[in-house]
């Protein structure tokens, strides 16, 4: 029985499609559409997953969407009226995509789905609909390893819920405490990215990496103004100094006047005061976080944690609640945020509506190393690589991991395009660009040269699973790049007294260890750890670049600039590749070199090449 899950409307559309409760396909709709976060019906992401399993449209016996729009309309009324009239430009800018698109939401879904495939089928006879954070839940517990374990998800808002706690014991799963709207840790951090200059529902994960430059000196202000945290971890925010109930922004003037001044224009240079808010928000995040999984575990006693939503996604928090040892053991889904919804949607159909058995294989988890998306082969790349005038080398795998770990010593940057894409938004050695980890300037130079992005933030790497506690203080595998652990002690670097007095930005030109290219400025590093048995490929090559070097570990990027989305197709890698400073692409069983590509290819490229 085939089940698709779908995700659209909000941000982060997606698609899903289990057979039996096993998941075959799930990919954002950005990946095709190359436009980042898009929140359009996932057309695309539906083709390639029925196209993926090769079976014809009728074996699908029932679509799910991923939440309820009638009662997230129900919330958007409420929330009017109860702040009436304030807050009638913002109901008036959102009643009239409501009154065309969303109250008739079922209709357009089953008109999308008219329109994709030609056959004659009744889906509004398969149509189903979850709740937001019951999809979040089957997504956290239903591919984990655990057969019964807590539940936890966290966003901004669902229907009306920004906060649940679930229980999971084999196929049956139960939702026992929710934190309503507008009472949201999601929305009062999303409060500080607008703040603080970036953009809400993406720029999140910058303020993460922005807080280590700071110093929390806001938190008593924080949680004496903004937030009442409770010991089990239940929270209250004081609406009077937020907007998002009533007006078009984040947060209002009695806001600014609390930190002293309007919000950071965005592209404006960075303050210490915006670093310093970022590491205090960070701050109340990881308290909140830690109080509610340990009145979690007390309440509930189990022994395992599950995690979604998009705060999940927060992997400096999910560090330290590891650290902590709540829990004998915490699973992260890696599309936590929106876009895992659809997964958690046809999910919990299977299991929930139909009551269908979990079955447990000797995986870690039932993602497949959340290499779910599409592949290449390598005629189809060669084909592609020939029509554009590439200049290519064609190898064997084992010569073409030898090539590309000799051009890592050379501390080149190279794009890593291999097997299936990655559902979620991390990278994770399939449409990576990789690097020198103990390159001195090469995390200056990703971020400037071949990202685009700002300087101070900060990259992953890449380990062997089998090295990981060598090099880190986490005992464990974790690979999905979902949580922060400190650099081991043996292997930072001393600094003087003049260092360690450096502040703010300032700190980034120290080197902290001898892979400074992924340590932090507080010595921490998001870490993936590389298996053999769900990425072979990835886990030969930093294999072999541990031979030459001694160094077990590579820096992993996402293979994208800024403002676009992680590359999906040859096509994507090639452009990338050659409209920024990229030296060498390894794509399929394919090696490319910059310096031998044509200059007037190469300059086509860049011309053509779009910059946010």
């Amino acid at each position: 029985m085939y089940i698709l899950g779908i995700s659209a409307y909000y941000h982060d559309s997606a698609a899903c499609l289990i057979h039996d409760g096993k998941v075959v396909a799930a990919a954002q709709e950005e990946r095709f559409s190359r436009i980042k976060h898009d929140s359009s019906f996932p057309y695309k992401a539906i083709q390639y997953c029925i196209h993926e399993a090769g079976i014809d449209p009728s074996k699908i016996e029932n679509v799910v969407f991923y939440e309820k729009p009638f009662l997230k309309f129900e919330r958007l009324l409420e929330t009017y009226l109860a702040f009436a009239p304030r807050g009638f430009r913002s109901f008036a800018a959102a009643m009239p995509i409501w009154i065309k698109e969303k109250l008739f939401q079922k209709y357009n879904l089953i008109k999308s789905l008219e329109s994709i495939f030609e056959d004659d089928i009744n889906w509004s006879e398969k149509l189903l609909f979850s709740e937001h954070h019951l999809s979040h839940a089957a997504s956290a517990y239903y591919p984990s390893p655990f057969k019964r374990a807590a539940v936890l998800t966290l966003d901004g808002v669902g229907e009306w819920t920004t906060t649940s706690l679930a229980v999971g014991n084999e196929k049956k799963l139960k939702v026992i405490k929710e934190i309503h709207f507008p009472h949201s840790l999601g929305l009062l951090y999303s409060a500080f990215t607008y703040y603080t200059g970036f953009r809400v529902n993406s720029g999140e994960y910058k303020v993460m990496g922005l807080a280590p430059y700071g110093e929390p000196k806001y938190v008593d202000l924080i949680k004496s103004h903004l937030i009442d945290i409770k010991e089990d971890g239940s929270f209250h925010l004081d609406m009077s100094y937020f907007d998002y109930c009533v007006g078009l922004t984040m947060t209002n003037e009695k806001f600014h006047n609390l930190f002293g001044g309007p919000p950071r224009q965005t592209e404006t240079e960075l303050s210490q005061r915006d670093m310093d808010l970022a590491a205090s928000i960070q701050k109340i995040t990881e308290e909140v976080v830690i109080k509610l999984a340990k009145g979690i575990a007390k309440e509930t006693g189990e022994k395992n944690l599950c995690l979604a939503g998009g705060v999940a996604l927060n992997c400096v928090a999910n560090g330290i609640l590891s650290r902590e040892s709540i829990f004998e053991n915490i699973w992260v889904q890696p599309a936590a945020g929106d876009a895992g919804g659809a997964l958690g949607a046809a999910l919990a159909a299977w299991h929930i509506s139909l009551n269908k058995d979990r079955f447990h294989s000797d995986q870690r988890d039932e993602m497949s190393g959340s290499y779910l998306g599409p592949s290449f082969s390598n005629s189809d790349i060669e084909d592609f690589l020939n029509d554009c005038g590439a200049i290519f080398h064609k190898l064997d795998e084992q010569k073409l991991i030898e090539k590309v770990g000799l051009s890592l010593t050379e501390e080149k940057a190279i794009g890593w395009f291999q097997g299936r894409m990655e559902f979620g938004p991390r990278a994770l050695g399939n449409r990576s660009i990789i690097a020198d980890p103990r390159s001195k300037f090469m995390q200056k130079q990703l971020n400037l040269k071949v990202k685009y992005r700002e300087s101070f933030r900060p990259f992953a790497p890449s380990i062997l699973d089998e090295y990981s506690s060598q090099w880190f203080e986490h005992n464990g595998s974790s690979p999905y790049m979902l949580l922060v652990a400190d650099v081991k002690e043996n292997k930072r670097l001393e600094m003087n007294d003049e260092q360690k007095n450096l502040f703010g930005i300032d700190k980034l030109n120290v080197p902290r260890s001898s892979v400074p290219a992924i340590t932090h400025v507080d010595y921490s590093a998001r870490i993936q750890t590389v298996h053999a048995d769900t990425n072979q490929k990835y886990h030969s090559l930093i294999s072999y670049f541990n031979d030459l070097t001694g160094c077990p570990l590579v820096v992993n990027t996402s293979f994208n600039v800024r403002g676009e989305p992680i590359v999906c197709t040859p096509a994507d890698a090639f452009r990338c590749f050659m409209g920024t400073e990229l030296d060498v692409l390894a794509i399929g069983n394919f090696l490319l070199y910059k310096t031998e590509q044509d200059s007037d290819l190469k300059n086509n490229y860049e011309e053509k090449y779009e910059l946010d």
